[in-house]
């Protein structure tokens, strides 16, 4: 199996879509011009998969991230370098292993240009390009409304708990750390978990960085 090709016409396009599901998709990340490992978007930041054929941008948290062999019978293992001995000493390891990520699906821009937080007609397609989200088009997608912190919560095999405050961090930096957006997040994650007590306050806490 290849690596991904090196092709990043525009900054933010970190990855594309290898496996899409109706909530979720799972996205391979692009290789860099550099001997690193490529980074995945940060838990709980946004991105967006374009989908080319709809013309619409699906909206999606990230809630897991992995590197791993691209070759799915040998493991990686312990090399006793340093990641500048292994530039030198074993650059090929650099080939070898793939970041992948999953990010839960929020919502999506449509044709008519419309922020819609629930789920698209349609999941984006493998081999589409996924964009991390501009502080722009995050504040822009979390200020209205924030029914999207409802579908966070109910994110399978993640910690949602953590994933959501994070999520919150994020759109909260993107909304020049605003007390009043903050407040208002406050309130709706209330409303959502206002009978357990437990984990409302674990995740208030959480909300700042």
């Amino acid at each position: 199996m290849m690596r991904l090709p090196l092709f990043q016409p525009h900054p933010d396009h970190v990855a594309e879509v290898i496996e899409t599901a109706t909530t979720e998709f799972l996205a391979q990340c692009l290789d860099g011009d550099s001997l690193d490992f490529p980074i995945a978007p940060p838990f709980g930041s946004l991105v967006k998969a374009v989908d080319e054929e709809a013309n619409i941008d699906v909206y999606a948290v990230v809630y897991y991230a992995t590197t791993s062999p691209i070759d799915s019978v040998h493991r990686a293992r312990a090399m006793g370098l340093s990641m500048e001995q292994l530039r030198s000493e074993q650059p090929q390891i650099f080939d070898m292993l793939k970041t992948e990520f999953k990010a839960a699906i929020i919502g999506y821009k449509a044709t008519d240009r419309r922020i819609y937080q629930h789920l698209p007609p349609r999941p984006p397609f493998i081999h589409q390009a996924v964009y991390r989200c501009s502080q722009t088009e995050i504040a822009h997608f979390s200020t209205t409304r924030l029914d999207f912190l409802r579908t966070v919560l109910q994110v399978s095999g993640a910690p949602v708990d953590e994933l959501v405050s994070a999520t919150i961090r994020h759109c909260h930096a993107a909304h020049n750390h605003s007390r009043a957006w903050l407040v208002q997040a406050g309130r709706e994650v209330s409303q959502l978990l206002k009978d357990d007590y437990d984990r409302l306050g674990a995740i208030l806490r959480r909300m700042r960085p």
